[in-house]
């Protein structure tokens, strides 16, 4: 289905004058998405410092639960 839409884009694409081509081009441009995580920075953050202390103090607790709840709620 994927295949066949995307044949037809192509197809009609083709046949753009080029200023007709350089608007699509702009129009879906507009579309694309940013790449930012869904997770926040300061959550992110956080992990990693958990890590790293753990890391070099092994006999500490790791845990996780509190901003692996939060995380979920965040990015339900």
């Amino acid at each position: 289905m994927m295949n066949a839409t995307a044949e037809i884009l192509k197809t009609k694409i083709e046949s753009f004058s080029p200023e007709t081509l350089e608007a699509f081009a702009k129009m879906v441009e507009s579309f694309e998405v940013n790449s930012k995580p869904a997770i926040p920075q300061f959550q992110l953050d956080e992990v990693l410092y958990r890590i790293q202390f753990h890391n070099e103090n092994p006999m500490t607790k790791l845990d996780f639960y509190e901003n692996i709840s939060e995380l979920k709620k965040n990015c339900a």
